[in-house]
């Protein structure tokens, strides 16, 4: 998939790849992704999106983000917002599409292939402007939950397809039983 001259770059979407770890029943060691990636070809950056709480005393992913940006990870982040649902429900709300959208495409003289961890079908516009620049683009996500998690029009505008149930085998290890909020449940 990957020629080892290319310069390389990977964009996270951090909500979309925790909902489909969760789905497949592993973890990600972010340490041993970005390692598999180091070795198949040149990594010039990895990327990592994900809205945050800002108010409450305590985030359950702030332990990770932090993790991730002192170990290779550029992360990137915003606030949530906050509203209560017309049924009374508190609901969060923290959309990264955008952010990750310009990041990738302000960012495409500098690499060849983008690999993008997310099944969000918001980003088959990005990925069609990606390969007329000339970019080769792999999509990460997974179609063997009972409900696929990638969008099909995103598979299909993608270069390749990378099952991250596949993917878990080398750089996944079983779920932690974690606190009920200990989760990034920001909907996008």
């Amino acid at each position: 998939m990957f020629d080892p001259r290319e310069k390389v770059v990977l964009f996270i979407d951090g909500a979309n790849l925790y909902a489909t770890s969760r789905a497949l029943g592993v973890d990600i060691d972010y340490k041993r992704l970005l390692s598999q990636f180091q070795e198949q070809a040149y990594l010039l950056r990895a990327y990592y999106y994900t809205a945050l709480v800002e108010d409450q005393e305590y985030s359950s992913i702030r332990p990770l983000i932090d993790w991730l940006d002192y170990n290779g990870y550029t992360v990137v982040t915003k606030p949530a917002k906050e509203f209560t649902d017309a049924q009374g429900r508190r609901k969060v709300k923290g959309n990264m599409d955008i952010e990750l959208t310009i990041d990738a495409f302000e960012m495409s003289p500098y690499y060849d292939h983008l690999v993008l961890f997310s099944g969000d079908g918001d980003f088959t516009a990005l990925v069609g402007a990606l390969q007329r620049r000339g970019k080769k683009v792999t999509v990460a996500s997974t179609l063997t939950t009972p409900t696929p998690m990638i969008a099909d029009d995103l598979r299909r505008q993608a270069d390749y397809f990378l099952e991250i149930a596949t993917l878990a085998k080398s750089v996944g290890r079983a779920q932690v039983d974690r606190h009920p909020a200990a989760k990034e449940d920001v909907t996008s």
